[in-house]
């Protein structure tokens, strides 16, 4: 169970395995790097692969636990409790591709679909995030904590679009469009795991996302939590990871975008 895991120690391993990896990425930053396309729009590199590698011996040797990752897949452990981690290592790659800094690594230790632990190593922002649910987060070397934003209408946000939106509605498109006319602002970054840290660290009000991968959320749905945070899915539920749908906020304006996106699919 996950009440029994370590983690400190864990945290730490994390936190190493992700700095590591963000180093050998970094080797090919703005060096215009060779990309193939997994799908219509989504790249891969030659930095993602060896981040991945990297990533996976480094947590198979401190852990028992199964990996799970964007570019090698895996299964989750098989208990209902048992502890999984899950590993994107290099999101933002359209980013990193084009020479954007919003890029980074991330962690993410999950069990039964719930969060446990995150790390965000995020190299061209000087930016390093973690966070223990039931503990804390952290933003570089100091605490972090969500924000005190309790009026939508003065809310930043964050979104993302999924991969398959020249083909299909179900795009957020119309949620984005009727979010953007009624908070302050929403901002498209193109890294799910930085959205989620931005929430954390008090940058963003809320983030909401369809059609993501649970790589790409489960390191920085823990920090969000640890930071005092809710996430959810667009039901309002806690939800696991794993599910595809997540809106994050400080928890003062989450009711707020819930039922905004739920007026928003009942049209």
């Amino acid at each position: 169970m996950s009440g029994g895991i370590d983690r400190p120690r864990l945290l730490d391993v994390a936190r190493q395995a992700a700095r590591h990896a963000a180093s050998v990425v970094r080797e090919g930053w703005r060096k215009h790097p060779a990309s193939a396309h997994k799908g219509r729009i989504d790249l891969v590199t030659q930095f993602d692969l060896d981040s991945e590698a990297l990533l996976r011996r480094e947590l198979a040797l401190a852990s028992p636990f199964p990996v799970v990752g964007e570019e090698r897949g895996g299964e989750r452990a098989a208990g209902p409790t048992a502890p999984t981690w899950y590993v994107d290592p290099l999101d933002g790659t359209t980013n990193f591709v084009h020479g954007h800094p919003f890029w980074c690594v991330s962690i993410g230790l999950i069990a039964g679909g719930r969060p446990v632990l995150g790390v965000v190593v995020a190299p061209e922002l000087g930016l390093e995030w973690t966070g223990v649910v039931g503990d804390v987060a952290t933003r570089g070397p100091e605490t972090c904590r969500v924000s005190d934003v309790a009026t939508f209408e003065n809310a930043l946000l964050a979104t993302g679009f999924p991969y398959d939106r020249h083909i299909s509605s179900d795009n957020n498109f119309d949620a984005f469009v009727a979010i953007k006319k009624k908070c302050q602002a929403v901002r498209r970054c193109g890294s799910a795991a930085i959205d989620l840290c931005f929430v954390a660290d008090g940058t963003y009000d809320g983030y909401w996302e369809k059609k993501v991968r649970p790589w790409d959320v489960a390191g920085g749905s823990a920090i969000v939590l640890a930071a005092g945070g809710s996430v959810t899915g667009y039901d309002g539920r806690p939800t696991d990871v794993t599910s595809g749908q997540i809106v994050a906020t400080n928890g003062r304006i989450h009711d707020r975008l819930i039922a905004e996106l739920g007026a928003v699919s009942s049209r």
